[in-house]
């Protein structure tokens, strides 16, 4: 038995997003079915919808920022029990056999498909369907995939934590921002603002890096304690060597040297924002002069993303958002690829 469900999504690489109903699962033992009050857009759904990372298996129905409430359990069903606010982020199933899932690192799976995304991979429940994500009005997902959310958060406000937050706070958690710390935030938009809030409340001094002066007051106002502004010589010239991590958020191939040279001793560079190749060259004597180090980071794991949304809960932290109507999705994407957006933009899904 299966649920006809109003959702928006794209029937090709090249169409708008549209009205469309799509199908969810009856619930299984496990399951949570979940009706969606909000859905973030994420620049990996404008990737996904238009083709930028290969063929998709269109219609897709984008969508990994997922906040609602539940509305029906499985037998087997043990944390969540109907009327609880919960989220959805990014995977919904992962093998749970291999060493990286039996270590709590599911994003990591190594089974042989690796983790299930949320939208636009094939769907193990149903043959020959594919997962569809958040722009809907219900979904159904495997209760170790549901977050629960704090009820004191917003909650238009909370849902690009499901995505944009837990790719920065995973990070920062795993390089030890926190006090006595240096940490720079590269690029202050969807991730880098959710960034200076974790990094500034775990304790850590918390630069803002940005090409922009006229974003001084901005970063401030989220909480950074300085800010540095990249395109001054000068400024970067005095920073040298001063920083233990820098979260970049950049979000594609860019220039690493000078950012390498604000690293001190034993400092980390750690990229979350950049797809695809960076095809510009580094200096390796940089690297090897001060033990520096360049690293990658996605997502977390269910138990990082659960930590994060209770410590939003303990800090009221939450994304600075545009909330939307479903029928301005396709003028918000192009926004977005505009960088015209303070920072995210959320769709009421109940306008869907």
């Amino acid at each position: 038995m299966t649920t006809q469900v109003r959702a928006v999504g794209a029937k090709s690489e090249k169409a708008p997003l549209e009205s469309i109903e799509i199908t969810r699962r009856d619930v299984l033992p496990e399951d949570v079915r979940i009706a969606i009050e909000y859905s973030g857009i994420c620049h990996s759904d404008i990737h996904t919808v238009r083709g930028d990372w290969g063929d998709m298996p269109y219609p897709v129905v984008p969508g990994h920022e997922i906040i609602g409430r539940v509305i029906e359990v499985g037998e087997k069903v043990s944390k969540y029990s109907v009327g609880d606010l919960v989220g959805v982020g990014v995977i919904v199933k992962s093998c749970g056999e291999c060493a990286n899932c039996l270590a709590g690192d599911e994003h990591f799976c190594q089974g042989p498909t690796g983790p299930l995304l949320t939208y636009a991979e094939a769907d193990p429940y149903t043959p020959g369907a594919s997962t569809h994500g958040g722009y809907s009005r219900e979904i159904v997902t495997t209760e170790k995939f549901v977050y629960s959310i704090p009820e004191n958060l917003d909650k238009a406000a909370a849902a690009p934590l499901l995505c944009a937050g837990i790719t920065v706070y995973s990070p920062l958690k795993h390089w030890g921002a926190g006090p006595g710390k240096t940490v720079g935030v590269a690029g202050v938009g969807g991730l880098g603002h959710l960034a200076v809030k974790f990094s500034h409340a775990l304790g850590a001094h918390t630069v803002a890096l940005t090409t922009s002066p006229e974003k001084v007051e901005m970063c401030k106002s989220l909480g950074a304690d300085e800010v540095l502004i990249t395109s001054d010589k000068d400024a970067m010239k005095a920073s040298a060597e001063k920083f233990d991590l820098i979260i970049s958020t950049l979000p594609g191939d860019h220039d690493m040297n000078p950012y390498l040279n604000l690293l001190a001793q034993d400092g980390s560079y750690v990229v979350v924002g950049a797809v695809g190749n960076m095809e510009q060259s580094f200096s390796l004597s940089k690297l090897m002069s001060r033990h520096r180090s360049i690293a990658g980071s996605q997502i977390g794991s269910t138990r990082e993303t659960q930590e994060m949304l209770d410590f939003c809960g303990e800090n009221n932290i939450v994304a600075d958002i545009e909330l939307i109507n479903a029928d301005y999705i396709n003028e918000a994407y192009d926004r977005v690829v505009a960088g015209d957006v303070q920072f995210r933009f959320v769709i009421d899904a109940e306008t869907i």
